[in-house]
């Protein structure tokens, strides 16, 4: 434990002294789940599960997003043509045409497995999003009639939400933008897009615009720049950090400066739009005291992939993967292999701490029609093995994910994967891969029945008295079922991410301060006593899945309220 943080209050002060002399301490660090559980074996990791949920979406999920109410929101663009869900009346509300009579963003409920059409005005298509600290999704920008919108999904129980969008508009045309939640301004920062060399804040906070030079520097004209939808992670102080094309650097937003100039990625070719790649921050740890940020960024297209595409000639992926330590004072990548080429796949940070990269191909770029060779066989990355032993293939699916699709972690432990469409508008017939509309659950193997005696179950969070969340560095409980068998247990919040175009946006996970555990109410029931992160730069206001992981065996999820 540490000590005595020193944040703490005089009451906070005695409670941590009572859990040390009466409590049973929690794990002290990440869990590798074949190495603590014995019943585990490698091959286990070959017995993850797929299982299709729906045949027919009714949209593309070319964006998703779980809200708090454990429904997700599905979103394509209003000008690709009539969706596969019209509406029983066309619905005027500022469309028109086929966008007036065809639903273009459905919610689908996870619990019953059903969808219900939502209704958007203006076109999305290659937007950006994120959540504000309320739970509301942010949603910024499109194409053409979309290009300068800002609009607004707040999550509810019943069925009566639906999309909101502002007469106020951002000052530039955001198509293939990028979008990050900044928790001290309670805003929103948009950075870059085609032809857009700048960022700008929402809701506004400025004149104008401002010029970002990194983008001018990163762009490739040949390539349709190449630094297209730029990465962005939130540091642990406050700073950006962003990557585009093979560049990246650490940005003070609030002096429009330029801190740190890391080094260029190794490797032929680019990361960024067309030349997709995806990254993630690793899980951000209480043992080091979050002191620790780590980037990862993987995949990416050959170079000289956009201009063959459009010449029918696709060129082989780039199947590297760097790691970059962003805090401190030496930066260096370094590097390793996937156990194959891939572009425009998915990164996804699991419970466990490991990563999931998922959907994509592994030859081509970023486009219609630009991709061939679908990468069908998931890759789990355990970043705590040693170089060479972190890669594993997963079971393949049936279904390709190419251009336009995404995938999100649930609540429930699965993984909802969606959406395909490297055509334009709907074509069902007639291509080599269609419009793809069938839903799909990821389940990985350690959800499954059979280590359900090592499980923690019914997680609940418990709040301090009256409160309706837990402040940064406050302590709150966490109460759950056990079974006989115990092993490391340890807690972790997750930070779902607005997902599009392989960008997993403001997808965060943290491994928290566990005091300890003592029995509750019941022979199995416990409770932990859990610190909240102690900084809004650690883990910003908001919602997060938390999780309770025994012995590399992860609860389902409960939602957690940051303040």
């Amino acid at each position: 434990m540490g000590g005595l943080r020193a944040s703490c209050k005089p009451l906070e002060c005695l409670i941590i002294l009572l859990l040390l002399f009466n409590r049973v301490v929690c794990s002290k660090g990440p869990q590798d789940p074949d190495r603590k559980t014995p019943a585990r074996s490698k091959s286990s990791q070959r017995q993850w599960n797929w299982n299709l949920l729906l045949n027919n979406t009714g949209v593309v999920a070319m964006h998703m997003a779980v809200t708090h109410h454990n429904k997700v929101v599905i979103f394509d663009q209003t000008d690709a043509g009539p969706s596969q869900y019209r509406f029983r009346k066309c619905k005027t509300r500022g469309g028109s045409g086929e966008s007036a009579c065809y639903a273009h963003s459905v919610e689908y409920n996870v619990l019953k497995n059903k969808v219900r059409a939502l209704h958007l005005t203006t076109d999305t298509w290659c937007s950006s999003g994120s959540f504000l600290s309320n739970g509301t999704l942010l949603q910024t920008g499109g194409n053409g009639s979309g290009s300068k919108k800002i609009r607004y999904y707040k999550p509810c129980k019943s069925n009566a939400c639906d999309w909101t969008e502002l007469k106020r508009e951002m000052f530039v045309r955001r198509w293939y933008a990028s979008s990050l939640y900044l928790p001290k301004e309670n805003s929103v920062i948009v950075v870059g897009g085609q032809s857009a060399f700048s960022y700008e804040f929402v809701p506004k906070t400025s004149s104008k615009p401002y010029d970002l030079p990194f983008l001018h520097r990163t762009f490739e004209r040949n390539s349709k720049g190449n630094n297209l939808y730029p990465i962005l992670h939130l540091s642990n102080n406050g700073l950006l950090f962003i990557f585009a094309n093979r560049d990246s650097i650490l940005f003070d937003y609030k002096k429009r400066k330029v801190v740190k100039k890391f080094p260029k990625i190794p490797g032929n070719g680019a990361r960024s739009y067309p030349s997709t790649g995806s990254s993630v921050i690793l899980p951000l740890d209480n043992n080091d005291n979050f002191s620790k940020v780590e980037v990862m960024v993987c995949g990416g297209a050959a170079r000289g992939s956009y201009a063959a595409a459009q010449r029918r000639r696709y060129l082989t992926g780039l199947r590297s993967c760097g790691r970059m330590t962003i805090t401190g004072n030496r930066h260096r990548w370094r590097m390793e292999n996937m156990p194959g080429p891939r572009i425009m796949s998915d990164m996804l940070i699991l419970p466990t701490g490991d990563i999931l990269i998922i959907n994509g191909a592994k030859r081509g770029c970023a486009g219609w029609g630009t991709a061939s060779d679908p990468a069908l066989e998931p890759y789990l990355y355990k970043p705590n093995r040693m170089p060479g032993k972190r890669f594993q293939i997963l079971k393949k699916t049936k279904i390709a994910r190419l251009y336009h699709s995404s995938a999100v972690l649930l609540p429930d432990g699965r993984i909802l994967v969606a959406g395909g469409n490297p055509n334009h508008r709907y074509i069902m017939h007639g291509v080599t891969h269609p419009t793809e509309l069938r839903l799909q659950a990821l389940t990985p193997d350690y959800m499954s029945e059979r280590f359900d005696h090592l499980r923690p179950k019914d997680v609940k969070v418990i709040y301090p008295r009256k409160a309706h969340g837990v402040e940064n560095g406050h302590i709150f409980n966490v109460s759950f079922s056990l079974g006989t068998e115990t092993g490391n247990l340890s807690v972790v919040a997750y930070a779902p991410p607005f997902a599009t175009h392989s960008l997993s946006m403001n997808q965060r996970m943290v491994r928290l301060e566990c005091l300890g555990w003592e029995s509750g109410d019941g022979h199995d029931r416990f409770q932990a006593s859990v610190v909240a992160p102690p900084s809004i730069y650690v883990a910003p206001p908001g919602y997060y899945m938390l999780t309770v992981v025994n012995g590399g065996v992860p609860s389902r999820s409960s939602w957690l309220r940051i303040l």
